[in-house]
């Protein structure tokens, strides 16, 4: 479980205070208008960047003070996920040592992984080498070898189209379910919530106006600011 108590941070001439409550084992969608705050709420769990006041609880334990390294918690971004100089197997092998240094279980660890995701046949090639979409399955295999509670995903299949994006949602859900995680995804395709999130949360201005099951969510009419948010999306029939 993820808890955030009364955690405040100032961006600019933004106050943002997140108090809330993620399920353990649940995956929740952030949902919300570009520049409420969504990243950083997922940078403040993550360790990125610092409260000026509150806790971040993960599991009954307050991680507030604990670099990100520290923390039980994988992230996953839109960009930047993979090295460049680095084949598709060191790639997910620094998830488990930075030093590239494996034992033979570790090594394991990553073949499984690795296997797990479809890219078996690519160890070698370099992320140059392959699309997005199997970069971003990289991504997911290392957050798979780091053996972490907590998966943290900021818009991560953004540049993806909708049946990549579909393929990838599926490849996370199946990791969380079979792992227990607890997962945070930021996104701006409510389809995306919709399809994977067991619950969403509506943010804006700084502030978690609502987090509620996904289909109760993005059911409501009486949170002007969803409405608003959601209009388009709606009117198009989903």
């Amino acid at each position: 479980m993820i808890r955030l108590e009364q955690v405040t941070f100032r961006y600019e001439d933004m106050r943002m205070v997140f108090d809330a409550v993620f399920p353990r084992g649940s995956f929740t969608a952030i949902i919300g208008p570009s520049g409420g705050g969504k990243s950083t709420l997922l940078n403040l769990i993550a360790g990125f960047e610092a409260p000026d006041s509150g806790r971040v609880l993960i599991a009954g334990q307050d991680i507030s003070g604990l670099p990100p390294d520290q923390r039980p918690v994988s992230f996953i971004f839109q960009d930047n996920n993979v090295f460049a100089h680095l084949d598709i197997w060191q790639n997910v092998a620094i998830g488990v040592a930075p030093s590239l240094k494996l034992d033979t279980a570790q090594r394991s660890r990553v073949d499984a992984a690795l296997q797990e995701v479809g890219l078996a046949a690519l160890v070698r090639r370099k992320p140059g080498e392959i699309s997005g979409g199997e970069r971003q399955r990289v991504a997911i295999a290392r957050a798979l070898v780091r053996h972490k509670p907590v998966l943290l995903l900021d818009e991560p299949f953004a540049a993806l189209g909708p049946a990549l994006r579909r393929d990838m949602l599926d490849l996370v859900k199946a990791m969380q379910q079979s792992r227990g995680l607890t997962v945070l995804m930021v996104s701006h395709q409510p389809e995306d919530a919709e399809y994977a999130a067991t619950h969403t949360g509506f943010l804006e201005a700084g502030r978690i106006v609502a987090l509620k099951p996904t289909a109760e969510l993005l059911a409501s009419t009486e949170l002007p600011g969803l409405d608003a948010y959601l209009g388009g999306w709606r009117s198009t029939g989903r």
